[in-house]
């Protein structure tokens, strides 16, 4: 069916998509200064190891914890609302990180940054889906909204980089300050509100099972892929799992849920929702093992290695950008069924990789991966707004958002234990060279940098042999690693085309219609509402 012009995106639109960037560009841009002014701000504040890692993880945790509650409380007093409060705390919580007096003050605004950034993403990709009702126009706006966290992640080291050279080390957290103060500014002016008309009474209970939950959960994946496997992170992934049957038992019991668990059923949401969960588990799991292998395996410096890594950060923009075009032609099961699967030889190619000259063969399999997974994951966000009705957006998006950050945090503990453990195997019995004491055997069969501080203390060739031994021992596992994700990137690669099977309303839920004008919801131009209109 013809899309009527009146729909398709005029300048208003793309100026607020324009806008929308903003607190993309930020969220991605953050994590990446902060992992550069992480040493200064040791010399500075003098923080033990366990507050450090506070200071860098308390912000992805609260995030992740509080994605579902803000993206149904957009969907209660509106979106813009919520991001335009999001974008007031954000700045707010900056500047108090920015002139911290000491490291209980960064972790406190480290926790409210959290908590504020938690608005923005739902916020803006549910604004997108209301603003953007041509399919066409609407998953182009998605790619590119998608492309600015690429954008933030790449610009954040030079952007940190100036401000540590020039000021004092919280500067870096000063740039959320501009960008929330034009957000203030222009939003009001160029993004329209939207909201459910009937949103029903925010259940507390359901608002606490869900952070706690999703927090538990991403801790005990994070200690995973840090320390290993031991008693607390498991214990922390039960209680999550176990506070999670009771949000799902009460969200049944409830006739307003928070969440509702009807939109699982709809095939175009869950698999969507498994493509990005699993899709993002696949690449940060290998970009963990591969900036390793460059590192501890190559030798190469860290700035080279993240060198090293930028063509597939490239590849990934271009897919994303890509993926829209070859959407209007085709379906968008059919299109993320081709990303998965060009995917596939992309981590066939690391799994070929020996532990000396495997540079060529890492950055080119890395990069495929990362242009098919990336154009894959341009379209799962657009079925899984559109699957939901237009006045469970934000919900709908704050579970999409949930599901990429438990893919991340899964990704990084599933295949550091899969590389760990294949490397612990391969390290056992007689696999070290003769002479080597207890103690830095023990250090050498944990983990390649300590095979690597113990072949520095060991004399002559001895040294040398440990290190060529946890090399090829580590690079085996990455190849392990590499094949299970291969596995499970076919598996996605047959999910999407069963969906492409279906005809495209039953596999979206009715997608078309939900992004249609008269569609149920309310939206308000220029300070008016608009009402929900009957559905034909």
């Amino acid at each position: 069916m013809l899309v009527d012009q009146q729909v398709r995106a005029g300048r208003r639109e793309w100026t607020g998509l324009a806008v929308l960037a903003l607190p993309t560009i930020l969220i991605g841009l953050d994590m990446t200064v902060l992992h550069l002014a992480a040493p200064e701000l040791s010399e500075g504040l003098n923080p033990s190891a366990a507050q450090l890692l506070w200071i860098v993880d308390i912000y992805g945790f609260l995030v992740a914890s509080f994605l579902v509650t803000m993206g149904t409380l957009g969907d209660r007093i509106g979106r813009r609302k919520l991001l335009l409060i999001g974008a007031a705390a954000f700045a707010v919580a900056s500047l108090l990180a920015a002139y911290a007096t000491g490291v209980a003050m960064l972790i406190a605004a480290r926790a409210l940054l959290g908590i504020a950034g938690a608005t923005l993403m739902p916020s803006t990709l549910s604004l997108i889906s209301n603003m953007f009702h041509d399919p066409n126009q609407r998953r182009f706006a998605i790619a590119v909204w998608m492309t600015n966290f690429s954008v933030g992640g790449m610009i954040g080291p030079l952007v940190g980089g100036v401000l540590l050279q020039h000021f004092w080390p919280g500067s870096v957290f000063l740039v959320g300050v501009p960008v929330g103060v034009v957000l203030l500014i222009v939003g009001p002016l160029v993004l329209p509100e939207c909201r459910d008309p009937r949103p029903g009474r925010l259940d507390p209970l359901s608002v606490v099972l869900s952070i706690v939950t999703v927090l538990p959960v991403v801790y005990g994946f994070k200690q995973v892929a840090q320390d290993g496997v031991h008693l607390t992170p498991l214990l922390a992934v039960a209680l999550g799992l176990g506070f999670g049957v009771a949000f799902v038992r009460r969200q049944f019991r409830l006739t307003a849920p928070m969440l509702d668990l009807r939109l699982f059923s709809r095939p175009g949401f869950s698999v969507a929702l498994g493509g990005q969960t699993m899709g993002l588990f696949v690449v940060t799991g290998t970009q963990f093992l591969v900036l390793q292998y460059l590192q501890l395996v190559l030798g190469l410096s860290p700035l080279t290695a993240g060198l090293w890594v930028l063509p597939a950060m490239v590849a990934g923009v271009v897919g994303t950008l890509l993926a829209p075009a070859a959407a209007a032609r085709l379906h968008p099961g059919r299109v993320m069924a081709g990303g998965f699967a060009l995917a596939v030889p992309g981590l066939v190619l690391i799994s070929l990789a020996d532990s000396a000259s495997g540079l060529t063969l890492i950055t080119t399999g890395f990069a495929v991966l990362s242009f098919g997974v990336q154009a894959s994951l341009a379209l799962t966000n657009d079925v899984i707004i559109t699957s939901a009705p237009p006045e469970r957006a934000g919900s709908a998006s704050g579970v999409g958002e949930t599901g990429a950050e438990l893919g991340n945090a899964l990704g990084v503990a599933a295949f550091g234990s899969v590389a760990t453990a294949f490397y612990g195997a391969r390290m056992a019995g007689d696999a070290l060279p003769e002479g080597v004491r207890p103690e830095l055997a023990d250090a050498a069969r944990s983990t390649l940098a300590g095979a690597a501080d113990a072949a520095g203390r060991l004399p002559g060739t001895a040294g040398d042999e440990l290190l060529a031994a946890a090399r090829a021992a580590f690079t085996g596992g990455m190849h392990a690693a590499a094949l299970c994700g291969a596995g499970i990137l076919v598996l996605l690669t047959l999910a999407s085309l069963r969906l492409a099977r279906r005809s495209p309303d039953d596999a979206a839920g009715k997608t078309e219609n939900a992004s249609a004008p008269g569609r149920a919801g309310t939206a308000e131009r220029d300070g008016v509402e608009i009402g929900p209109a009957a559905e034909g």
